[in-house]
């Protein structure tokens, strides 16, 4: 067994898998599940930068597990809080995605800001 290198808690390649399955399930729903909890969702422009960021192979994986990991709990039929509750339902999913957008902020680069304007304006 290979030991963690400069600080690292996990070695690189943990969460590979994972990673990659959630990518397919991100890449799938995202932009079904972002229109319906567009409303509820006040930093949506922050949640589209991160999606993009999350997709981007030049990020770091550890970043877009994490990013991967939160876009599909949101994405994810079933959680915690049914989404179908009005008010309530995105609650969860939310807290999740703003903790791993903070987690990863310094990551979400103005390239992945700028296609997220221009995703949400139609461009």
């Amino acid at each position: 067994m290979s030991m963690p290198h400069d600080g690292e808690i996990l070695p690189p390649h943990a969460g590979t898998d994972d990673a990659a399955r959630n990518e397919k399930v991100v890449r799938k729903g995202f932009w079904r599940t972002l229109k319906r909890a567009a409303r509820q969702i006040p930093f949506t422009h922050d949640l589209v930068a991160a999606y993009y960021c999350a997709l981007d192979p030049t990020v770091p994986l550890r970043v877009r597990a994490v990013l991967l990991g939160a876009l599909a709990y949101f994405i994810a039929p079933f959680d915690l809080v049914p989404d179908l509750l009005v008010g309530l339902g995105f609650t969860d999913d939310a807290t999740v995605l703003i903790g791993a957008i903070t987690m990863v902020a310094a990551h979400i680069s103005p390239i992945h800001r700028e296609r997220a304007r221009q995703a949400l304006e139609g461009e």
